[in-house]
């Protein structure tokens, strides 16, 4: 399988300070949720990435290492990558959360930052690690702490050519390039002919699986329904305290097969529009970690996304500066380690024909059985979208036994 090139930009290690000169209106470190300071990431004309901002003490040459963590980042396939690119970061002071409307918020000053990419699909480009001033350079600007790389990051590209629940073929995408690569089952694991009252069938979803077979026909990998999708009571939707879930599961080389991960799924109840998910993989010789968990909009649809760019590693160098990791490795066991970016699937909303796309970063792929795994989770998310409908609703023929 040949890979696409893609560019992550990393932004992070984020604090803010104000010199030993100034006479500033906060001091001493304080935790990143109880600061009144956070700033908006923009690359270009982008959405801006909100982030909480660490006030440190006048004295520390650098945050505190509880505080070093990634704050956004921008991905791109080699061919979409804006020309041109430039990082602003603007830094605000507000008693508000920066979830709330920015209209009392005040500006302290932003840094602007342009990007030479033009070697970034080969080799890591380091473009700022240590203090910046915000503003114009005074004896009393106040700092910014910012780490800004970018980094070569290849990624598998696969596309389903239907609905999961229609068992159509994946293909492997390298620009206008697709071929073949796995083919999908959808069944039923529980068909049976006794109709039973509509209390205990029409008000739960079961027994759905998905099985990834290579071109050969053997199967690579699954996802089955473990646990029902039913309503909570009183109400028609699914509810996160009582979540439907599928096991994701592979071969185990003996002609069995052993569980890999675990995706759950449910309705959130403050947004009717949305669907809450959690996936936890399940090492052989280590507890279950919890690899992601997020929102996905019912309409409109969304990502799944696993990306463990969330650690720091501090580098020997001349003056004690931190950059930017590659993630962390969460008590993984070393063979279970995930870092960086991992994988993502985006899923279409209700009303649309959804066709999963599938990226998987090229680390994470050791053998068709890694690659098709990734398949059969976002099949399993897909397939949720439509486990989680109002129960008011009903499904497509496909999935109604």
């Amino acid at each position: 399988m040949d890979p696409c090139p893609f560019v992550r930009i990393l932004v992070g290690n984020l604090a803010i300070k104000s010199p030993a000169s100034s006479k500033p209106s906060f001091s001493g470190k304080v935790h990143p949720s109880t600061s009144p300071c956070f700033c908006e990431i923009k690359l270009n004309d982008s959405s801006p990435r909100s982030h909480s901002l660490p006030l440190i003490a006048d004295s520390d040459a650098h945050p505190h290492p509880n505080s070093l963590s990634l704050a956004a980042s921008f991905d791109f396939p080699k061919a979409q990558i804006p020309k041109n690119p430039i990082i602003t970061i603007s830094v605000y002071k507000s008693p508000t959360t920066p979830s709330c409307i920015f209209t009392s918020a005040k500006l302290l000053g932003k840094v602007t930052l342009p990007l030479d990419l033009t070697m970034a699909d080969s080799r890591p480009c380091m473009f700022q690690n240590g203090w910046l001033p915000l503003g114009r350079k005074t004896h009393n600007t106040q700092l910014l702490h910012l780490t800004l790389r970018a980094e070569p990051d290849p990624r598998f590209v696969f596309r389903f050519d239907g609905e999961p629940e229609c068992s159509p073929q994946v293909f492997q995408v390298k620009g206008d390039v697709k071929q073949p690569v796995f083919t999908c089952k959808f069944s039923f694991r529980d068909r049976n002919p006794v109709q039973f009252p509509s209390s205990t069938t029409a008000n739960e979803r079961k027994g759905w699986s998905i099985t990834v077979h290579d071109l050969s026909g053997s199967p690579v990998a699954a996802a089955s329904m473990a646990t029902p999708f039913v309503p909570s009571p009183g109400s028609q939707r699914v509810s996160k305290s009582n979540p439907g879930a599928w096991l994701i599961i592979r071969p185990d080389g003996d002609g069995t097969w052993k569980p890999w991960g675990r995706l759950e799924a449910w309705r959130e109840p403050n947004n009717s529009n949305a669907v809450g998910y959690r996936f936890v993989v399940l090492p052989d010789t280590a507890d279950p970690v919890t690899l992601a968990g997020c929102t996905i909009s019912s309409q409109h649809g969304g990502k799944l996304t696993i990306d463990v760019t969330s650690g720091v590693t501090p580098v020997n160098t001349p003056h004690g500066s931190w950059d930017l990791g590659s993630g962390s490795d969460f008590g993984f066991e070393p063979q279970f380690q995930y870092k960086g970016f991992v994988m993502s699937a985006k899923v279409d909303g209700e009303r649309k024909s959804s066709r999963p796309e599938v990226e998987v970063g090229v680390k994470h792929v050791t053998c068709t059985e890694d690659a098709a795994a990734f398949v059969a989770l976002a099949a399993a998310m897909d397939l949720s979208m439509d486990a989680c409908k109002l129960f008011s609703q009903k499904l497509r023929k496909e999935l109604r036994q």
